[in-house]
């Protein structure tokens, strides 16, 4: 061995037996606490407590990859970890500080936290800085990749008595330290506003200097209430950054402007926390704001009278057009208008109704009477009603002032036959949504009042619009065939589609409130009939009095008897279908599936036809079953807040409503209202590729 061997040798083994001598400085670092996703201890950046009576440390995280925690405010799912110092001794207090998270996308979940390593600063302030410090830490966090798991580990630190100096670890917890967001003046950024806008949204503006290139904003309201991901825009070269979004609905209390908001802006390793009110939105001019959409809601009212959902009033409208034959001009027009007036007021109370719903706090959207068993079985009791007038069973008689001002106009029937038979094509034409539609009544439920009103008559002034062209040009109704014996027929025949509606809704009843209520009140209903038809030798009023206690009675037991879980699948094509839920829906995502996502209900026609003509048929249908395939349904039939909130985070408020998922695609590329195979399929192929 050279001399320079053994003089090596000689000073490590004079420094080990002096650190005998002397005794080993004590650890600054717990154990680690291992388990499959990862590894965490606890860490100091002093060796001992010194005298300051506080002690900086840290809860380090090394997590396998693809594995996350939880930031303080997870977002849609997780919880952020927590620690229990129970059993420690010389501790006062401690506080964790949280540095800049990572937003997590996934398939409409909105996640907050950290991949890969973190080190959550911990402040700790002790009784006696004379004394050491024996700290336990009970540790509970949950660990997430595309399945989440609760993690839980028993840390132990003893920083000795004496002077402090830097540990190892010291220079890892100051690295995280640096990413805790601050106010914000070191980092050259600056809050602008935090103002509401008049949609309802959130706009926050932010200067930064080095300008932003990447930024984002979480933020936080003492009542729990989230945030969508924002919309950001960078301007001025990233010195002056945007960002606007929407309170999610039925999360906190209030509006947006009862507590104030913790806003922290992040961009990379910069980050900045500030706490303000939100300003009120500035004074503008709504109507400028919605001249496009009302020409959207213009159209979308006129192509629902080609929806398959108008389908059951059709027999209406042509009787309505052929009633009218070889009459007078003026007539024609009277008739027409009332129709058109039906329709339009019918629309006005939709959107008051939307108003006073919405302002109760609950859920609201296009066509969710449907939902209600009353509201069906008062629709069911109306559609028998005018199938028994069609039939000839009975006439409604009209008041006196009535009949004279019908025949004064040389219409037998009046104006408020014509008016009723606008309001019902209405309520039957609201189950499904159509082109257009969709997009104005989302506009209109996430804004104000007038623009809810605004936006409804204009769809009401669409669906109108053929009747008021009738009306201009009554030439077109005075040139069909006069009404003669061939009428008979084609009312009975029209008599029957009306049956058939009031079996329809019979079925949606039943999926609501279970087949002992749709069993009896299409009993009752079949009674009316037998009534009205083959009980003529009864007085008018007895008649008329049974038929009133059987529609009461129907009524009733829209409230009773047992009612049936909602069925999450159909039976269309056995295996197809797991129930929806946004769980189900990141896993899936998570997992590299592609997702078919379908909002549907028993009541929503277009739904079903939609189903039947593309969804349940050729190649969508083989699509669909492959391997690497998820198709979740997600019922409405029933009310359902879950439902309801995830249809507004695209800005919908009616069905059908369909939406792929994938790698290609993680937030969802939605289908139109109407599907086809090429939308469908260029939909699964674009979401397939990443």
């Amino acid at each position: 061995m050279g001399l320079g061997r053994r003089l090596f040798a000689a000073m490590t083994v004079f420094l080990g037996l002096g650190s005998l001598a002397w005794g080993a400085p004590a650890s600054a670092s717990s154990d680690w606490s291992h388990n499959d996703q990862g590894a965490v201890r606890l860490i100091s950046a002093v060796t001992a407590v010194g005298d300051s009576g506080r002690l900086q440390l840290g809860l380090e995280f090394h997590l396998k990859p693809g594995w996350k925690i939880y930031w303080r405010s997870p977002g849609d799912a997780g919880f952020p970890p927590s620690i229990d110092w129970k059993g420690s001794d010389n501790l006062a207090d401690a506080m964790i500080a949280w540095p800049a998270p990572h937003r997590f996308s996934v398939s409409g979940l909105e996640t907050m936290g950290y991949k890969d390593e973190v080190v959550l600063p911990i402040v700790v302030r002790l009784n006696d800085p004379a004394q050491p410090a024996a700290l336990k830490a009970s540790v509970d966090y949950l660990t997430c990749d595309v399945l989440c798991v609760p993690g839980h580990a028993d840390l132990a630190l003893e920083l000795p008595a004496g002077a402090a100096e830097a540990s190892p670890q010291a220079h890892l917890i100051s690295r995280f330290l640096a990413q805790v967001p601050s106010d914000g003046a070191l980092q050259g950024l600056s809050l602008v506003t935090a103002q509401a806008t008049e949609g309802g949204g959130l706009k926050v503006v932010v200067t930064a200097n080095p300008p932003l290139s990447n930024p984002d904003l979480f933020i936080e309201r003492a009542d729990q209430m989230l945030f969508g991901k924002p919309r950001i825009r960078l301007q001025q070269g990233g010195k002056r950054v945007v960002f606007e979004t929407f309170p999610v609905p039925k999360t906190g209390e209030g509006d947006l402007f009862d507590k104030p908001l913790t806003l922290t802006v992040v961009d990379g390793s910069r980050g900045m926390e500030v706490v303000s009110d939100v300003a009120q939105a500035e004074p503008g001019s709504r109507l400028s704001k919605i001249v496009g959409m009302l020409g959207v809601a213009f159209l979308g009212g006129f192509i629902l009278n080609l929806m398959p959902c108008v389908l059951p009033v059709l027999s209406l409208k042509v009787l309505g057009l052929i009633g009218h034959a070889g009459a007078e001009r003026r007539v024609i027009r009277a008739g027409f208008l009332a129709s058109a007036a039906g329709i339009m007021v019918s629309f006005a109370g939709l959107a008051a109704a939307a108003v006073a719903v919405r302002s109760a706090g609950a859920a609201v959207g296009w066509g969710i009477q449907f939902q209600q068993p009353l509201f069906l079985v008062a629709m069911v009791v109306l559609i028998t009603l005018f199938a028994a007038n069609l039939f000839g069973f009975f006439e409604i008689p009209l008041p006196q002032w009535a009949a004279e001002a019908g025949k004064g106009r040389g219409d037998s029937h009046g104006m408020a036959g014509h008016f009723a038979a606008g309001a019902f094509a209405t309520l039957l034409a609201t189950p499904c949504s159509a082109p257009f539609l969709g997009t104005a009544v989302g506009f209109a439920l996430s804004r104000g009042t007038p623009e809810i009103f605004a936006i409804f008559l204009m769809l009401g002034l669409g669906m109108s619009s053929p009747y008021l062209v009738i009306a201009a040009w009554p030439q077109i109704a005075q040139r069909l065939p006069r009404p003669g014996r061939w009428m008979i027929v084609l009312r009975r025949l029209l008599g029957g589609v009306l049956v058939a509606t009031a079996g329809w809704l019979l079925a949606v009843l039943t999926a609501e409130a279970g087949t002992w209520t749709g069993s009896a009140v299409g009993g009752l209903m079949l009674a009316v009939l037998l009534i009205l038809g083959f009980g003529r030798r009864l007085p008018a009023i007895a008649r008329g009095a049974a038929v009133v206690l059987l529609g009461f009675g129907g009524l009733a037991l829209a409230n009773g008897g047992p009612s049936r879980p909602i069925q999450g699948a159909p039976s269309e094509i056995k295996g197809l279908w797991a129930p929806f839920s946004k769980e189900a829906l990141a896993k899936s995502v998570g997992e590299g599936k592609v997702v078919f996502v379908d909002v549907t209900a028993d009541w929503c026609i277009t739904c079903q036809v939609n189903k039947a003509t593309v969804v349940y048929r050729g190649k969508v249908a083989d699509s669909l079953r492959a391997p690497d395939v998820v198709a979740l349904e997600a019922d409405w039939t029933r009310p359902d807040d879950d439902i309801a909130a995830y249809l507004a985070g695209f800005g919908r408020y009616g069905i059908p409503f369909n939406a792929v998922y994938g790698p290609g695609a993680p937030d969802g590329i939605v289908l139109p209202e109407l599907l086809t195979d090429e939308a469908v399929l260029d939909a699964l192929e674009k979401a397939r590729r990443p």
